[in-house]
């Protein structure tokens, strides 16, 4: 079949956009895993799909692939991308659209400058809720934050939560030294995380910047994490060491992340840029 395809970023976190609204796109796993592969395909961290909404209270359906072909519950950098594409595809005039996704409902904002805020929803930290199995684990109590230690040959200590899908914070003296390549794949398979995670390695700058490297879960370490900045953000916050808002340093480029902790059941706000690089068809 021959698919129509954009080509975009955002902080270097890029995707492979399909307009599922115009054309029917049904790709198997395998298709999915051609399309992603940087030397034979389009090549991307994500494929993400716009679909038609399922439901009245939303606009659209918004569906994410990684590159290994498994679908996924969110992508932060991908949500910023959707809200241009789907303009820059005439599928909407709004400047704020709600999308359902695998972890619920996101209501992403194009604002006036072309960056795009995103409403990421509440994280949560239950162990059930990411899913993490805490049995047996004695936490490190920083703050109000739950560090755990994890075994991988040798003791990490993380923070788990969910920002609609898994991540494992761990904060690092030296972002570009961190051992991101080798733990990253061992934290993201460990069998306390039942669905897998994503590995966040957190440099702390000052009280409102870090650096961060993200290895994602089923597409390895990406340029920038859209969910892992909101992760590392949260966590630092609830470590006492951060203070909304946050600039996330990120090798692809930077993100601003707010949250209000002290106000129950708050939002996490990411707002950053998105790109499009070019559009084409492929034959697959």
């Amino acid at each position: 079949m021959k698919l129509r395809f954009t080509k975009m970023h955002g902080a270097g976190n890029d995707f492979v956009m399909l307009n599922g609204v115009s054309q029917r796109i049904d790709l198997s796993s395998q298709q999915l895993r051609a399309l992603a592969d940087r030397r034979f395909g389009v090549g991307a961290d994500q494929i993400l799909m716009v679909e038609p909404p399922q439901r009245a209270e939303v606009d659209f359906n918004y569906r994410i692939f990684n590159s290994d072909g498994g679908e996924v519950e969110q992508c932060g950098n991908g949500a910023r991308c959707f809200v241009r594409f789907v303009h820059d595809e005439g599928l909407t005039h709004k400047r704020v659209i709600r999308v359902h996704t695998l972890a619920g409902i996101i209501e992403p904002q194009l604002q006036q400058n072309g960056n795009v805020t995103v409403d990421m929803g509440v994280p949560r930290f239950e162990p059930l809720a990411i899913p993490f199995d805490s049995t047996g684990l004695t936490p490190m109590t920083e703050h109000r934050e739950h560090l755990w230690p994890l075994d991988i040959g040798h003791q990490v200590m993380i923070a788990a939560l969910s920002m609609g899908n898994p991540h494992a914070v761990q904060r690092v003296d030296d972002v570009t030294a961190a051992a991101v390549t080798i733990d990253g794949p061992l934290i993201e398979n460990h069998r306390r995380f039942a669905s897998r995670v994503n590995a966040g390695f957190m440099q702390i700058i000052d009280r409102h910047s870090i650096q961060l490297r993200v290895w994602e879960r089923g597409a390895g370490e990406t340029l920038a994490c859209g969910t892992g900045a909101c992760a590392a953000v949260v966590s630092g916050i609830r470590r006492g060491l951060l203070d909304s808002p946050v600039k996330v340093l990120a090798p692809g480029g930077e993100l601003m992340i707010e949250w209000r902790d002290s106000i129950p059941e708050s939002p996490v706000l990411m707002t950053g840029g998105a790109v499009t690089v070019f559009k084409g068809e492929i034959e697959i």
